[in-house]
């Protein structure tokens, strides 16, 4: 019986830093990431391809609201949704290419994910979307467009909405009759569309939900036997931007507690990664694309340069 993946990939791995987000820019992204997808096949893994969607929800919130005296401007949870199809479709269309006619099948699954309304996050927007501006654009938008703005690092600031924690996927049992069908899947596409429980059935909600904890979310509902959650790092450090800084190439799920209890890992992968494990799943693994194979098939091995981080129930 093959085994099955989740694959979590950042919005920023399909526009890149120091990108504008052209379409001929997405594209080359995704056939990069799609062709490390395929190795992950070709090495006998079904595949559940999830990705973010921070840069292009955003800046597709932009578009709205600068058109919005021409045709009236969507809500954001609707916005969310139409990236899925915009990213599911580039997605899709890499992979077809990539796979050159050895898959059975690429499919998107515009998915809808449950939040809790009562979620604090609504209350305190932390999830960066959209473009960087200066600090007097960033003053101007907070102004007249009433939004919550922050410094993002050293490359100034951007726009952050509430960003609630998943709490069940809608689509999970057609998702996984894909898998069963050995379908690559892309599903839950920026986190997915954030919904909640309403007199009238599922009603969408304004947030942007982080996608390495949808990702989590969704390799555990579907018993995935890995978690890869791709980043522009090879490996996760400890004591990271300090002389004593070192590389991780494999950590039990206690340690990695242990050191998310320190403040070590500042960002949601390592807490998406001993969630998984702390439910059930064998394998997380946080590295760059090319290096997840190889991070996926070290177990009972040395981790070498072509690995990442991998976090376990217990270490070998």
């Amino acid at each position: 019986m093959p085994r099955t993946a989740v694959v979590a990939l950042g919005g920023n791995a399909i526009t890149r830093n120091g990108q504008s987000g052209t379409y001929e820019e997405q594209s080359r992204n995704a056939h990069a990431m799609a062709a490390a997808v395929c190795a992950l096949r070709d090495a006998g893994w079904n595949v559940v391809l999830v990705h973010g969607n921070g840069p292009q929800v955003g800046n597709l919130a932009i578009q709205q609201d600068e058109a919005a005296s021409i045709v009236p401007a969507l809500p954001l949870f609707c916005v969310n949704s139409m990236t899925q199809g915009q990213l599911g479709s580039l997605l899709s269309l890499a992979l077809l290419a990539e796979g050159r006619g050895r898959l059975p099948g690429v499919v998107s699954v515009v998915t809808h994910v449950m939040v809790d309304p009562a979620d604090p996050a609504f209350q305190r927007p932390t999830k960066p979307v959209g473009p960087f501006f200066t600090e007097a654009q960033a003053r101007e938008l907070a102004e007249n467009r009433g939004w919550d703005i922050v410094r993002d690092g050293d490359r100034g600031y951007r726009r952050v909405v509430a960003s609630p924690k998943p709490v069940g996927i809608v689509e999970v049992d057609a998702i996984r009759a894909l898998i069963e069908q050995h379908m690559i899947v892309v599903a839950a596409g920026g986190g997915g569309i954030p919904v909640m429980a309403g007199d009238r059935g599922l009603e969408g909600i304004d947030a942007v939900i982080d996608k390495d904890f949808t990702a989590q979310r969704l390799a555990a509902s579907v018993n995935a036997d890995a978690l890869v959650l791709v980043t522009d790092t090879a490996k996760v450090h400890l004591d990271f931007g300090t002389p004593q800084q070192r590389a991780i190439d494999e950590m039990s799920v206690d340690d990695a507690t242990k050191h998310l209890d320190e403040g070590q890992f500042l960002g949601p992968k390592v807490r998406a990664a001993v969630r998984f494990i702390k439910e059930g799943g064998r394998t997380a693994v946080i590295t760059t694309a090319d290096r997840a194979g190889p991070s996926l098939d070290a177990a009972g091995t040395h981790a070498d340069d072509r690995t990442g981080t991998r976090i376990v129930g217990v270490r070998a």
